[in-house]
């Protein structure tokens, strides 16, 4: 596959841009879906499960798919993909990394202080409190209606003749890329309430991935719908059953 790439890159843009605009038939239909897409939904699935079951691996494995996705959801402003590029999705890859990059030292801080190894849970969930819940919820509101006009200022710096978007559009866009940061901050905080914050995602990102054509991100978030609601019973019975412990999680679980 990688060889016909090569061979065909003077034929038709370069291997970068082949890369983006690579696409996988659906067998017994007509339909076609991008391969890079695929390939970084599917390490996302697998750092969500790594996520679910507390391993720190959960943070670089994220990280790849992040990268990844970044240049898929932009893929149009590379010359490369013909579908509408999401500034939003895109942009909130960059900050997945960062958040990553800080949830990655923060659990392997608390995995040292507990002395286990990597292939070991790393933390222990908690709920978050009633301050806490309050402050994610008021970034989470006041983020998505900054972040709204960011989007639309950006879309009339430069807009295509070709395409304008619905009313909506930067609404949905605006509310899963801060919502986004919301559930990745919460889960490297250790906080149950992240897998609700992810729900509160999906039930955008869905219609909004079928409706610009990414598919396979429409996909993804329908499966991390059904997986949240298990992955959040999980961390909730591991919660409720250290809750009794005398023992408590090292003073950097709140730090």
């Amino acid at each position: 596959m990688i060889s016909s790439l090569v061979a065909a890159d003077t034929a038709s843009g370069n291997l970068f841009q082949r890369l983006i605009d690579w696409t996988l038939a659906v067998p017994f239909t007509t339909y076609e879906i991008h391969g890079l897409e695929v390939i970084g939904v599917l390490i996302g699935v697998i750092s969500a499960w790594y996520g679910m079951k507390r391993w720190v691996w959960a943070w670089p494995i994220g990280i790849s798919a992040n990268i990844i996705l970044f240049f898929v959801y932009l893929g149009a402003l590379f010359g490369a993909d013909q579908r509408i590029p999401l500034f939003g999705q895109a942009g909130r890859q960059v900050f997945f990394i960062i958040t990553s990059i800080y949830g990655w030292w923060r659990w392997n801080q608390l995995r040292k202080a507990r002395g286990v190894s990597t292939d070991q849970a790393a933390i222990t969930p908690r709920w978050a409190s009633t301050k806490e819940r309050l402050g994610l919820i008021a970034f989470w509101l006041l983020g998505t209606v900054v972040v709204h006009q960011v989007f639309v200022a950006l879309w009339n710096l430069s807009p295509n003749p070709y395409w304008t978007p619905q009313w909506w559009f930067y609404w949905c866009d605006a509310w899963i890329f801060v919502g986004s940061i919301v559930a990745t901050y919460s889960m490297a905080r250790g906080w149950n309430e992240f897998w609700l914050a992810w729900i509160g995602v999906d039930l955008v990102g869905v219609p909004l991935g079928f409706a610009t054509g990414y598919v396979p991100t429409a996909v993804m978030y329908i499966f991390y719908g059904m997986f949240v609601l298990y992955g959040f019973s999980q961390w909730v019975k591991v919660s409720r059953d250290s809750a009794g412990q005398s023992d408590r999680e090292p003073s950097l679980a709140r730090g």
